[in-house]
């Protein structure tokens, strides 16, 4: 199986993803989706980002990797009572099915970031988005002391080595790297735009049982804990990311999540 599938479809981020809901709502507000536009998420998972495009009137497509959450995403369209909103398997390294120039808005929030071949990633985007339409990323910062990127960092510690190759999906933090991937798929760099912007994870439960959710529902963290288990490092990962989670939420409410995480928001104009 195609490894990145396999992380996706591994436990059930959907478990995760509720605490992004309403971030997602924001973000699709500020880069102001329009009615009757059509509209890409790539690595839309169960439609954090692709579901409130939908009820702002857009016409959305959403592709994942990952068939659970692909049945996800169509799942709660159909509860919303969307018909202007589809769910599809795919990947955003090949978009082959996917005709040229036909969105007017291409989007990935922390999704095609995750994706192998980022050159690859880039030109589909652009492929598939017409001249004078906008492309949107939001991408972990490497380094960044806010929450995903921490996390990332402590469970790689416990992880074994990525295989020769392996190009980190953190470096779509870098402006650099974006730029080039980019630029290499015929952008003009000055259509190319960055802004530093804020995630928050916002939950009506504990910091422990976001942690928990996190533990045993997403992918990356799920495989540091499986690696920590066999070096007897279980409780040594757990403390790390308890501290992190606790250290980072901004809650006044011990029974409730509040964790912003820093990201770097990209436009492209196509």
């Amino acid at each position: 199986m195609n490894p990145n599938k396999a992380l996706w479809e591994k436990g059930d981020f959907t478990r995760v993803a509720e605490s992004m809901r309403e971030s997602g709502a924001e973000l699709v507000a500020k880069i102001g989706i329009k009615e009757n536009s059509n509209v890409l998420d790539l690595g839309c998972g169960d439609g954090t980002t692709a579901i409130p495009s939908a009820k702002l009137g857009a016409n959305v497509l959403g592709v994942d990797i990952a068939r659970n959450l692909v049945e996800a995403g169509n799942l709660r369209a159909k509860k919303e009572g969307l018909v202007n909103i589809v769910f599809k398997e795919g990947d955003a390294t090949d978009l082959n099915e996917l005709k040229n120039q036909s969105y007017d808005v291409t989007m990935s929030i922390f999704g095609a970031m995750f994706a192998p071949k980022p050159f690859d990633v880039a030109k589909e985007m652009v492929r598939v988005t017409r001249p004078g339409g906008k492309i949107i990323m939001g991408n972990w910062i490497p380094g960044d002391p806010t929450l995903i990127a921490q996390i990332l960092k402590i469970s790689s510690e416990f992880t074994p080595p990525p295989p020769e190759g392996f190009v980190s999906p953190m470096l779509w933090g870098i402006e650099d790297n974006v730029i080039e991937r980019f630029t290499n798929a015929g952008v003009p760099k000055e259509n190319i735009s960055f802004e530093r912007d804020t995630f928050t994870f916002k939950a009506a439960f504990p910091p422990s049982e976001w942690l928990n959710r996190l533990k045993n529902y997403y992918g990356p963290t799920m495989n540091a804990f499986e690696a920590a288990e066999q070096n007897g490092k279980t409780s040594d990962l757990y403390a790390k990311l308890e501290g992190l989670v606790n250290s980072q939420n901004k809650s006044n409410d011990t029974n409730s999540t509040l964790i912003p995480a820093t990201y770097l928001r990209v436009t492209v104009l196509a």
